[in-house]
């Protein structure tokens, strides 16, 4: 427990092997800290996976704050709780960098840099990256063009239709991409507050999130928290292509063979996901928007190559990517 706040305060390093790890600081509430713990570890292990497959010279880690009930903190009790964080991070050495997630923004990196130098994701107007979530969602898009390619034989997204299942910083700006691509969506949130965003794009219509799973679409992007589709809801999909940000979109691996066997064509989400990594990383080296927008465009050939072994292997992509990761961590000195 940090000892400012009381609050329950952790970092998982998974993997250093091609680089320092680096993981956003997700601020969270769970059942209990053990639920807090299992949450990290996991969560690491998939960022050593996301910057092995997207090429980057990063390990993988995470970051967890376990709030307690009630309202979200704020004020001095909230600068206390990243304070107590950025504290492990700084006992870290630099081996653990850390960025922004769920629960936290660019401002509370900004605190965190009060206490440690080992943060990106900070705003533009200190020369760091700023938000990742638009180039989440520049990812997402370069992934699902891959995936129209090899689902439908054109990576163009006009007159696709496609749900989008969480709608916030990520999916919200994937949604406006992909309107002005010409795409006709269905767009779905717990919040019902978010539902102004279908009203305010052409050709966009709202529903529930278990109804958009099962929709009659082309393309599914769960862009929310993890674990949505299970071995059950896999049997109910009715979209060709599953392609969304959301992090351990599968309740289990084995989910990705009964997608498969039933012609469902699943993106792995640490690879698709991999845009606002890629963007924050730049900031070790000097940001340069321009940059990471090129590079973020790349992941369309990284996901397509990915798609294109899976197939001549005969292995779901989620195999494929993981052979990916798994030669780059191997090569690594």
């Amino acid at each position: 427990r940090g000892p400012r706040s009381g609050v329950p305060v952790m970092v998982a390093v998974h993997s250093t092997r091609l680089g320092p790890a680096l993981g956003g600081c997700r601020m969270w509430r769970y059942r209990d800290a053990d639920a807090a713990v299992g949450d990290v570890l996991r969560l690491s292990s998939a960022m050593t996976l996301k910057a092995a497959a997207a090429g980057l010279s990063l390990g993988g880690g995470k970051g967890v704050i376990c709030l307690p009930p009630g309202p979200a903190p704020a004020g001095d009790h909230r600068e206390e709780i990243l304070h107590d964080f950025a504290e492990v991070v700084a006992e870290l050495d630099g081996s653990f960098i850390t960025a922004e997630d769920v629960g936290t923004t660019t401002q509370d990196m900004v605190a965190i840099r009060a206490v440690t130098p080992h943060v990106v994701g900070l705003p533009e107007t200190t020369g760091g990256a700023g938000d990742p979530g638009m180039f989440t969602a520049l990812g997402v898009r370069a992934a699902m063009r891959a995936c129209a390619q090899r689902a439908f034989g054109s990576p163009e997204l006009a007159q696709r239709t496609v749900a989008i299942i969480g709608v916030g910083s990520v999916g919200g700006s994937l949604a406006r991409l992909l309107a002005a691509d010409g795409a006709e969506l269905l767009l779905a949130d717990i919040d019902a507050s978010k539902r102004a965003l279908a009203s305010a794009l052409a050709g966009a219509s709202w529903t529930a999130p278990v109804d958009a799973l099962k929709a009659d679409v082309d393309i599914v992007a769960p862009c929310a928290l993890g674990g949505m589709i299970d071995a059950h809801t896999a049997t109910h999909l009715r979209a060709r292509v599953v392609c969304g940000s959301a992090n351990n979109q599968l309740d289990d691996d084995a989910v990705a063979d009964l997608l498969a066997a039933r012609g469902v064509l699943y993106a792995p989400d640490f690879l698709v996901n991999s845009g606002g990594l890629i963007d924050v990383s730049l900031e070790l080296e000097g940001y340069d928007r321009a940059q990471a927008q090129r590079r973020v465009g790349q992941l369309e050939d990284v996901v397509g190559d990915v798609l294109a072994h899976a197939e001549e292997r005969g292995q779901t992509p989620l195999q494929a990517a993981r052979e990916l990761a798994a030669a780059r961590l191997a090569a690594a000195v």
